[in-house]
């Protein structure tokens, strides 16, 4: 999430709301049909498939146009994270009940909370079925279901993080134990992984490399270690300018990078991982002693869409949620919308990319509730705080077209003590107070207003 002023994060607070009327709608201008309203445990007017970040906020942002009785959140889960967090935990910079609440504390007051997890979904019918074969009938909506974590796709995981000497940042259950491998390193090889797949954060695989690198120099462990980045990426980052300045960082450290190496295995028991090469596909290189064990290793999952998405109606080839990428509609069924990890949109996955796709899809229900076509675009905007050390980030921020698009006017490719603060501090406020409780769109207004004023 990018990091602004509290000052500005309530600037695109509604006055008002909008109530939609009770009974049988009739079919509307765009096409779809409606079902006749059923007990309220049956039907809603907005129904939200999702408690993660994009849930959350949508549903905050549609109680206040349909009123709270005429919404629902469907989310088993009974913990809600702020998962960017975990960069910082798994490093020791941050506690992990830092990032922890009650799914209770987060829900909108008075929006329903269904808990329960989605099954089916069957939109020729405008319902989603939920587990014990309980229906819910909708108007509109909202999926919001993230991604999903495979670590099994890698052969000896999970497992295989029974054992010391391996963790993950990107799970509850693991980002500790990469605290605890990262203090308990003595000497050897320190190695740090990023799938052949979509990730969420697709910085945070190499920020845990570079926070670890600080700390074995500050601790006097880094002669000792041999750093090493594996990724399946042809690249380091995929918009040149970060990129740039990250293979400084990289060359200043003496940090080695394979490219097109993509990990498929780990025998925890040996402390070895083995890749393939993405070059020559289904060959495999198992780690020697020199280059291939490992003292320490970071694993970033596969990832993939949730299971109830793939060959759904709503979902691509792949399993995604086939929405426009400008207006964050259903290609098919106009009173579908999608938002975050799980849609097809073709930018990173990070909180950032949902405040501004959010304060967009805010402004595209309204006017198909109103029967009119949407007209505000998303762009792409996403943002990743790249986290170099404990005191230090790179603020990368970037559109559909892998272009800077920045909030201040300064050269945020260079690392900076200011921005470490707002990753660290402000952000998880902001994603608490402002963006949760739909009163964030993102950093679009504050550019604007940087900006102008150097003009």
């Amino acid at each position: 999430m990018s990091p602004v002023g509290a000052a500005f994060s309530f600037s695109c607070l509604r006055p008002g709301v909008w109530l939609l009327k009770p009974g049988i709608q009739k079919k509307s201008s765009l096409g779809f049909h409606t079902a006749a309203r059923c007990a309220a445990k049956d039907y809603y007017e907005v129904l939200v498939l999702g408690g993660g970040s994009g849930g959350i906020t949508m549903s905050a942002r549609m109680k206040r146009k349909v009123g709270a009785g005429n919404v629902a959140v469907v989310e088993p889960s009974k913990t809600h994270y702020y998962q960017p967090l975990w960069t910082l935990v798994g490093a020791g910079a941050k506690q992990l009940s830092a990032s922890a609440r009650p799914t209770e504390s987060v829900m909108p007051e008075g929006v329903e909370w269904i808990k329960s997890r989605v099954t089916a979904l069957d939109p020729d019918k405008n319902c989603v079925r939920l587990e014990n074969d309980v229906k819910i009938s909708y108007k509109y909506l909202i999926i919001a279901l993230g991604i999903s974590l495979h670590y099994e796709k890698i052969k000896g995981l999970p497992e295989g993080f029974h054992h010391p000497k391996i963790g993950s940042n990107y799970s509850v259950h693991t980002v500790e134990k990469t605290w605890k491998a990262l203090q308990d390193f003595k000497e050897g090889n320190a190695i740090f992984t990023f799938p052949n797949t979509p990730v969420k954060c697709a910085g945070a695989p190499q920020k845990i490399m570079y926070l670890s690198e600080a700390y074995w120099r500050k601790t006097g462990k880094r002669p000792k270690a041999n750093i090493m980045f594996n990724t399946s990426l042809g690249v380091i980052f995929g918009v040149k300018k970060y990129a740039d300045a990250l293979l400084k960082i990289i060359e200043e450290r003496n940090i080695a990078v394979n490219y097109k190496c993509n990990l498929i295995e780990v025998r925890a028991d040996k402390q070895e991982a083995v890749f393939e090469n993405l070059d020559k596909p289904g060959e495999t290189e198992v780690h020697q002693v020199r280059k291939f064990q490992y003292e320490m290793l970071h694993v970033t999952p596969p990832m993939g869409p949730p299971d109830v998405l793939i060959n759904s109606p709503v979902s691509d080839e792949i399993g995604w949620v086939d929405v426009n990428k400008e207006t964050l509609q259903h290609k098919k069924y106009p009173n579908i919308f999608g938002i975050g990890d799980c849609t097809n949109l073709p930018t990173s996955r990070t909180a950032a990319a949902v405040a501004a796709q959010s304060g967009v899809l805010d402004k595209t229900i309204s006017l198909v509730m109103k029967n009119q076509s949407p007209t505000k675009k998303y762009d792409g905007y996403t943002s990743c705080p790249l986290v170099t050390s404990y005191n230090k980030v790179i603020l990368a921020e970037f559109d559909y077209n892998a272009q800077p698009l920045e909030t201040f006017p300064i050269d945020q490719s260079k690392q900076r003590t200011s921005m470490y603060h707002m990753k660290a501090d402000m952000m998880p406020f902001l994603y608490w107070n402002a963006l949760l409780k739909g009163y964030w769109g993102g950093p679009a207004p504050i550019r604007k207003l940087m900006h102008l004023g150097l003009k």
